[in-house]
């Protein structure tokens, strides 16, 4: 089966306060054999980027309303007049609160949708031809 990957670069803001923030260049992740991830490779001033995986479906609702808990919730809100994406990250080294542009994650995000649409991503993981393998031995 062939694959398809669907990037983005983009620039997210780190918030540092309410009155601060730092641009961090990053990459959006799509791959159609790996169909309920998205990767988000963050370049920030470290040797290695740093990357996290989370469900493709987190990022969609969180474009319209709250969700998530735990290490990665993503809500929807306003900054400087502008629709905006807010990407709350936890993990063991510390916490981040992250903004995106919202139209330009909602453009990406709907050619990850063409790509493989929501509910055909199981057929994608190639199990059901491994599990006939399996069975056929």
């Amino acid at each position: 089966m062939r694959h398809t990957v669907v990037e983005r670069e983009l620039e997210l803001r780190l918030i540092l306060s309410p009155e601060r923030s730092i641009p961090v260049p990053a990459r959006l992740d799509y791959r159609s054999d790996d169909p309920y991830a998205v990767h988000v490779t963050f370049h920030i001033d470290s040797e290695e980027p740093v990357s996290w995986t989370f469900a493709r479906e987190l990022l969609v609702e969180g474009v319209f309303r709250p969700c998530g808990d735990g290490d990665v919730r993503v809500w929807p809100a306003r900054a400087d007049g502008h629709r905006v994406v807010l990407l709350a990250l936890s993990s063991p080294d510390g916490d981040a609160l992250l903004r995106a542009p919202v139209a330009q994650v909602s453009a990406w995000l709907e050619r990850t949708l063409r790509v493989v649409p929501p509910g055909t991503e199981g057929g994608r993981l190639g199990i059901d031809g491994a599990l006939e393998e399996l069975l056929a031995r």
